[in-house]
């Protein structure tokens, strides 16, 4: 074993002989530009901070393992789902969606739930977020959509009347509202939610028959929420709150863990369902399509740096393994390019080689150069494909499984434009003291929109969701119930 060596070196591995005095000319002197260590600290230090993340800016993550608990395979050839008792390390990060990253965990947004499974195909991604559901239901309106959570480009401070204003022009975004409002807006903790990968996906086995499939985390802590008034309270006192929570759970050996479960459709109900099964702002019924347990994901080590671990980790739609493919849900369709765009800007070209997002099984291709390329860049080997000298081939057998498609090329919007039904019934699944606060939550977050049209607008489209839902709603801002002319007027 080499014996650890104690000096301070600079960032080339030359010994550092002062590291408490800048070389100056005399005591008094200005600072000289020959001392190097001096400058490469300063310059380091200006560059400690990669570009935050534009959303998902503040999160927490931790290691883990998955374990398969119920045999699959006739849905799905996923390598790391193909035993029961198959382990595979796993990474999550946590976060917050609106807010920068100084702020606080406790407030009212939804939560990103990023899985990396280090598979033996390489690495499988699940992005999804602690919501069945989300706002929109094509990529298109993301920017927008995101904008209007951020700071007002003239007064830099948070806008309702943006947020307001957009949820209540995008029908579509009444669902996830209804959950944004409810009790589940604010997580007691990060341990204390579900997670879900939202949008369908495709599993194939290994006779190259498909089924779509939605992803459920169910948190074996149980769900629990945080009051409005604790929620503001330690935002103020401890904005770290949940980032502390997870941390100190798996550090005093209190591993928290989810049950995943899946619900599968066949290809063919893609067709006929009452709701388009690849709008994302909708769910599949449990009573069409039951949960199916899959395996347990346990986490048990905290990283040993942050950034190095939860800052740079990278997610994406995208990264996926043979045995689990995509669907047309445009939502997931604008992601697939989005997610690995956003990491080579924020990251970098490489991002992929760095130790929390490097596959445990290698990577072998023909991509080369690139900034902070750190390994050998392939070597001596042979660049470029198809070749005659040996270099990797492609397994045809891996390709994604095909599934037939039609139509007009055309900007469209989905066929099914029912933004109500789903939002409606799960008001009425809410008992009585749970809409009470829902829509205390609501008159709250709208009270300082200053458009009274935004206001009457919105009112609709929650009284079409449950006639007591837009009444309700409405007294609660000293407003009646619009017609459908008068909003229109």
């Amino acid at each position: 074993m080499t014996k650890k060596d104690h000096r301070l070196t600079t960032s080339w591995g030359a010994p550092v002989g002062d590291n408490q005095n800048s070389i100056t000319a005399g005591s008094r002197g200005p600072t000289l530009i020959q001392d190097v260590h001096l400058l490469e600290k300063l310059a380091h230090f200006n560059r400690e901070r990669i570009p935050e993340r534009v959303v998902h800016a503040k999160g927490a993550g931790a290691h883990g393992y998955f374990e398969v608990t119920n045999d699959l395979s006739k849905y799905t050839k996923a390598k790391f789902l193909s035993e029961v008792g198959k382990k595979t390390p796993m990474f999550i990060r946590f976060s917050t969606v609106a807010g920068e990253l100084g702020s606080a965990d406790t407030v009212r947004d939804p939560r990103g739930f990023a899985v990396k499974f280090y598979t033996e195909d390489g690495n499988y991604d699940l992005v999804g977020n602690n919501t069945p559901v989300f706002f929109i239901r094509d990529a298109i309106k993301f920017p927008d959509f995101i904008h209007t959570q951020k700071r007002d480009p003239k007064t830099h401070l948070k806008n309702p009347n943006a947020v307001w204003d957009f949820w209540s022009l995008s029908p579509e975004s009444l669902h996830q509202v209804t959950i944004l409002m409810s009790d589940r807006g604010i997580p007691a903790t990060f341990r204390h939610m579900n997670g879900y990968g939202s949008h369908t996906f495709k599993w194939t086995n290994a006779e190259g028959e498909s089924v779509w499939v939605k992803y459920h985390f169910k948190t074996d802590q149980g769900i629990k929420n945080l009051d409005v008034n604790l929620a503001a309270k330690l935002a103020g006192e401890n904005p770290d709150y949940h980032t502390e929570d997870l941390y100190n759970a798996i550090e005093n050996g209190d591993y928290p863990s989810w049950t995943l479960k899946v619900q599968i459709m066949p290809l063919e109900d893609a067709e006929t369902y009452r709701f388009d099964p690849f709008d994302v702002t909708k769910v599949w019924s449990q009573k069409d399509y039951p949960l199916i347990e899959v395996g347990k994901m346990v986490l048990n080590r905290n990283p040993e740096n942050y950034f190095a671990e939860v800052e740079q980790a990278t997610f994406s739609p995208g990264t996926l393994v043979p045995g689990i493919d995509v669907s047309p849900d445009k939502m997931l369709q604008g992601r697939l390019f989005a997610y690995h765009d956003a990491h080579r800007y924020r990251v970098g070209t490489n991002h992929q080689l760095l130790p929390i997002n490097r596959p445990i099984n290698g990577i072998n291709n023909y991509q080369r150069d690139g900034s902070m390329r750190f390994d050998d860049n392939g070597g001596g080997s042979v660049y470029y494909e198809p070749n005659s000298y040996d270099g990797p081939k492609e397994t045809p057998e891996n390709k994604q499984a095909e599934y037939a498609v039609s139509g007009v090329a055309a900007s469209t919007s989905y066929d099914h434009h029912d933004h109500y039904t789903q939002a409606g019934d799960l008001y009425r699944l809410m008992n009585k003291e749970e809409r009470e606060r829902l829509v205390s939550n609501i008159v709250a977050a709208m009270k300082p929109v200053e458009k009274e049209e935004i206001k009457l607008r919105q009112i609709r489209h929650f009284y079409k969701a449950d006639p007591e839902y837009g009444t309700k709603v409405a007294e609660g801002l000293g407003l009646k119930v619009p017609t459908d002319e008068e909003v229109l007027a």
